[in-house]
């Protein structure tokens, strides 16, 4: 079976609303649109938290779809992750979409656990979800995540969308790489462990 993994970029208080740019999603009145571009350095290489989608097929929510078929399809040739990104397979999460422009993408119509467990069911590469906040969440409720790819920036923003929100399932996690950028962002693999156990500090 294949696996799941989530990658994403949070705040230190786990917003993880436009990361990008100040138009990336400014929805609810969000003003603090690119956050992490102070942070940024070449020693911050995508590959580092498997962001850059190699070897691997990319799962979206249709807001990022969206905010990355008005983007990625647009840069130039010697870009990198470009490139990665207009060749994978995309799985695009969407109940409204019914035709899409950026090659190589399909819409994962129905109810979106059932085409998400079926669709590790089949053969390929690894899944990769990136952004997609929402799905991340429903995806994490139904159990299907296998991998958490985290990059925490030291910055608190106050507001805006979050990793988990309310009605998140209790979970344990287990680390099990992390990296420390120059500029202090926090490159964590985590993979899910089970229940949370419970009991009293100090007491065996």
């Amino acid at each position: 079976m294949r696996k799941l993994i989530a990658s994403t970029f949070t705040s230190l208080d786990g917003v993880m609303q436009a990361p990008g740019g100040p138009d990336e999603d400014p929805t609810e009145n969000f003003a603090l649109g690119g956050w992490t571009s102070a942070f940024w350095d070449e020693a911050m290489d995508l590959s580092a938290a498997g962001f850059d989608g190699k070897g691997r097929e990319l799962v979206l929510g249709r807001k990022t779809y969206e905010i990355f078929e008005a983007y990625w399809p647009h840069q130039t040739e010697d870009n990198a992750i470009a490139r990665t990104f207009n060749a994978v397979k995309k799985h695009v999460a969407s109940r409204t979409l019914k035709s899409l422009k950026w090659n190589n993408s399909s819409v994962l119509g129905g109810d979106v656990v059932s085409a998400i467990t079926a669709l590790k069911g089949q053969p390929g590469h690894d899944l990769q979800i990136i952004g997609s906040g929402n799905l991340i969440q429903t995806l994490q409720v139904a159990s299907l995540i296998d991998e958490y790819h985290v990059w925490t920036y030291p910055v608190v923003l106050g507001r805006g969308k979050r990793l988990f929100e309310k009605g998140a399932r209790p979970c344990a996690l287990r680390l099990v790489a992390s990296n420390v950028s120059a500029s202090g962002v926090v490159m964590s693999t985590y993979v899910p462990a089970g229940d949370i156990a419970l009991g009293t500090v100090g007491q065996a």
